[in-house]
């Protein structure tokens, strides 16, 4: 579909029995000999992708308290991941690992003195599963179907055909050979203590009663809406609902749209303080709302607990949507990750200020109820 157009309506479609006979049977159950199991994660990509399967974590050692839970993760995503209470040991890597002989040698030597019992690809790359093969681990759990990419199929040796279409929820039915069925979904996203303290003091040099953060920033342009809508949204919080808004940036291009949303608002937001993603996590928890294109503050939103609405162009929240939360979409650019990637932001366009502010109506109608009970 190409942008521009409306989004179907998501849901399941009703299969043919020659359909059915074809799946691919569950995996047997897993057997361990042990009660303290060791165990291994592979989620090294995107900040976003892997705190969405921080749920995977928590679940482990929710069934297996006295399990030794070990996650690998290349270097951008690992501070999401550090100090994380359901994770034992982080091994991180640099950014293409892969490639290098001597790397890869490295990678084997770190992660066979793990001494691990399963793994879990919860990646479905070439990389991911590649780091499980290299763990020795006798069972290493992976997708099966398309959710197995690149090479992943030929180095797991347990694969799960997931149901669900949510990256957490599917990463989640990677436990299901493990005895772990419907798991609770949490996050503890670990936030240093310092970070705490520092994003209370500043949020008291905000004098409004309500803070709502926007972030304007996304890798791809294609997921960016358009800075002067995040400005006009700004005004109509602040005319409605009293918010003072900050926008939030990470890159020096993410600070210049930052700086149009302030200067497009009337007054009624703030640059924020650059920050690294302790202290942005930490300033998010302080918030009331957090309103931010697809990228991986969005999840942190989430992980945390803010009230959060995302905004979807080139991908899919069904996909990896804001968890529970609200997502938006009215426009989906159609094509390969590589097309959606390289194409013009005109599926964000489609989405108009009052799409966004008709979602804070709804949030704030919540909370009025909550109030009222």
């Amino acid at each position: 579909m190409s942008s521009g157009e409306k989004t179907p309506k998501s849901g399941f479609q009703k299969r043919s029995k020659t359909q059915r006979a074809v799946e691919p049977a569950a995996p047997a159950p897993i057997k361990l000999a042990t009660e303290s199991p060791r165990f291994l994660i592979s989620r090294m990509s995107a900040i976003g992708d892997t705190i969405l399967t921080l749920p995977v974590a928590c679940a482990l050692r929710d069934r297996f308290p006295h399990a030794k839970i070990s996650w690998i993760v290349e270097e951008k995503s690992a501070p999401v991941v550090r100090r994380h209470p359901a994770v034992d040991e982080l091994i991180v890597l640099p950014r293409g690992w892969f490639t290098s002989p001597s790397r890869i040698r490295d990678a084997r030597r770190q992660l066979r003195a793990l001494e691990c019992d399963v793994s879990i690809d919860c990646q479905g790359m070439t990389k991911s599963s590649l780091a499980c093969y290299l763990s020795g681990a006798e069972h290493r759990i992976g997708y099966a179907g398309k959710h197995a990419r690149e090479l992943s199929r030929w180095f797991s040796n347990v694969q799960v055909n997931p149901v669900f279409h949510h990256l957490t929820d599917r990463s989640l039915e990677l436990l299901i050979p493990l005895g772990i069925h419907s798991p609770s979904v949490r996050w503890d996203l670990p936030i240093a203590g310092p970070a705490q303290v520092w994003a209370r003091r500043y949020r008291n040099t905000i004098p409004s009663q309500r803070i709502a953060i926007l972030n304007p920033g996304a890798t791809w342009h294609s997921k960016r809406w358009l800075p002067e809508r995040f400005g006009a949204t700004a005004r109509y919080l602040y005319d409605r609902y009293g918010y003072t808004s900050i926008a939030a940036w990470g890159t020096p291009f993410d600070r210049a749209m930052a700086s149009d949303i302030v200067s497009t608002s009337n007054g009624t937001a703030i640059l924020a303080p650059e920050t690294d993603l302790q202290h942005l996590a930490a300033m998010i928890q302080t918030a009331d709302l957090f309103i931010s294109n697809d990228t991986g503050p969005l999840h942190m939103a989430v992980a945390v607990g803010t009230k959060t609405i995302g905004l979807y162009g080139a991908t899919k929240p069904g996909d990896s949507g804001p968890y529970g939360q609200t997502a938006i979409q009215v426009a989906y650019e159609s094509g390969s990750a590589r097309q959606r990637r390289a194409a013009s932001n005109a599926a964000m366009c489609a989405i108009g200020v009052e799409h966004v502010c008709q979602a804070v109506d709804e949030i704030e109608h919540q909370r009025q109820l909550l109030v009222a009970a």
